[in-house]
């Protein structure tokens, strides 16, 4: 991975350091907007790299929160969030955020293979433009994802379960380490639902790190090495019936 001569965003790219874990979060507190409700409290998860961990609860439960946080999309109240054994942002561009669908504007006027493209900006300085590169990394995502016919049509344009693919190959073509995925697999048809099983499958033998929020993890679709179950943005025992844990 090249390292960029001018990082976007002014963000400074930093080695991995040696032997950290891919992601340690110890007692992370996060406020909502209102100050008042917390939507995170005391949350701890040390996940080594490779691994793929779940989240899991019901809406509100602090999943959401949790990715973006370590996203470096909302501040941490309180407690630590180590990504490869430097603070959130050192190594932003090794760390890919898929948000929820519903979280972006499909109106926006921009074909598939141009919303592909920006999961490359963050390894581009301010006044790079998308080398051959980055083309390559793209266009691969997209084919990945069983988009290419797509590629020119408007995201606006697409299905659900195609938006919802678009999003997972623009995070693939960031190339990232540690990958943080909200929702991808909700209410997806179940093509889409087979081919983001198959990525994740890749991801592993690539020795991608993945943390996955859901729902449920009963459908075993891919395997997990932990599961961190959360409710009220607290850290909970796993109910009764799911004591147990999924690994390769």
């Amino acid at each position: 991975m090249i390292e960029p001569r001018a990082p976007y965003a002014s963000r400074v790219h930093v080695a991995i350091e040696p032997g950290a874990p891919a992601l340690d979060v110890q007692h992370v507190t996060v406020a909502y907007a209102d100050g008042q409700r917390l939507g995170l409290d005391g949350v701890s998860l040390l996940v080594g790299a490779g691994e793929h961990v779940a989240l899991v609860g019901s809406n509100g439960a602090g999943k959401s929160t949790l990715l973006k946080a370590v996203a470096g999309l909302l501040p941490v109240v309180s407690g630590t969030i180590a990504i490869y054994g430097h603070p959130v942002g050192a190594c932003h561009h090794r760390v890919a955020y898929l948000a929820q669908r519903g979280e972006v504007d499909w109106r926006f006027p921009i074909t598939v293979a141009d919303f592909v493209m920006t999961g490359r900006y963050v390894h581009l300085g301010w006044f790079r433009r998308p080398g051959q590169g980055d083309r390559s990394a793209a266009a691969t995502a997209i084919d990945r994802l069983g988009l290419t016919p797509l590629a020119e049509r408007q995201i606006g344009d697409l299905s659900g379960g195609q938006q919802q693919r678009v999003l997972l190959a623009r995070a693939l073509a960031q190339d990232a380490d540690l990958l943080l995925l909200d929702e991808p697999l909700n209410a997806v048809d179940a093509d889409t639902r087979a081919v983001v099983a198959s990525v994740m499958d890749d991801l592993r033998s690539r020795g991608k790190t993945v943390i996955v929020a859901t729902h449920d993890v009963g459908r075993g679709e891919t395997p997990f090495n932990q599961i961190l179950y959360l409710a009220e943005g607290r850290a909970i025992a796993p109910p009764v019936d799911r004591a147990r844990s999924f690994h390769q």
